[in-house]
């Protein structure tokens, strides 16, 4: 939905899992020489401040990064995560958050590409400043990237991390993004392709891990990560999934070590729980 900002959320215990996770996956694609794509279909702004504005306004970073910020005994995968952030806030202070194509820049390598789409029409404003020295190696693209990968697929080395996170606000969201992924394992069955969805009351939400199971019977990884019980009223986040498909062997290893401790440090009652689930042939 075009109301949609997502600074109102930056840094919060979602955005912990999905960053974690895309990390983890750009650290594996950058182990061989050859070049990979960063492929992002809703790329936000780029970077988000948590000082002011929206972040600051509603300050879900404190559901968050803010409860990794200084700790010592991080997991190796959730260490690395952390000192990405802290390349943006070099005088220790938690001012600034970064979104999934800011981490993307920071890992990429000068034989890398990243394209970006964002439909929001000022988010993709402010993509374009933070990008504005970025030359060929990112291009942007202000439409709905549900529909702009299509032309993208097979990107030219034929290895790539696409990322699909819709806000999920609109309900048709899950369908699109389940129709996009059909669609674009046909063009480019190889790819490894990373889907963020909220953990939330509406029946759309709960359906979804299954739906996206049946989009190929092996190589699949699932994990989720939540924070409380859902909420009475039925309204809000109380957790998040991250679905990949073609996921690289190294990554259960290392959420099987991430996730116990994010549960634990995230966990907001007695229910915060997490799961991890594959099917690796």
């Amino acid at each position: 939905m075009l109301s949609y900002r997502h600074a109102f959320h930056a840094g919060n215990h979602a955005d912990v899992l999905k960053h974690a996770v895309v990390v983890q996956l750009l650290r594996h694609l950058g182990q061989k020489d050859k070049a990979y794509w960063y492929i992002d279909t809703h790329a936000g702004a780029g970077v988000y401040s948590l000082a002011e504005g929206y972040a600051a306004k509603t300050a879900e970073f404190e559901t968050g990064i803010a409860k990794l910020w200084k700790r010592t005994d991080l997991p190796a995968a959730l260490e690395d995560y952390v000192e990405q952030v802290g390349a943006l806030n070099a005088d220790g202070q938690l001012r600034y958050y970064p979104g999934s194509p800011y981490l993307a820049w920071r890992l990429m390598r000068e034989q890398d590409r990243m394209r970006l789409f964002e439909l929001h029409s000022t988010e993709i404003d402010v993509l374009r400043h933070n990008f504005r020295d970025a030359g060929r190696r990112a291009m942007l693209y202000a439409g709905d990237g549900f529909d702009g990968i299509k032309a993208l697929l097979p990107p030219p080395p034929r290895r790539a991390l696409v990322l699909v996170d819709p806000s999920f606000e609109d309900k048709r969201d899950y369908a699109r993004t389940i129709a996009c992924l059909e669609e674009s394992l046909k063009r480019f069955a190889t790819g490894v392709y990373a889907v963020w969805y909220p953990q939330v009351t509406r029946l759309e939400s709960q359906r979804f891990p299954e739906q996206l199971k049946e989009l190929q019977q092996t190589n699949w990884l699932h994990a989720t990560l939540t924070v409380s019980r859902p909420p009475e009223d039925g309204y809000g986040l109380y957790g998040s999934g991250m679905f990949i498909l073609n996921p690289p062997y190294t990554l259960a290893a290392a959420l099987k070590e991430t996730l116990p401790y994010l549960a634990g440090a995230l966990g907001q009652d007695e229910t915060a729980q997490f799961k991890l689930e594959s099917r690796i042939a």
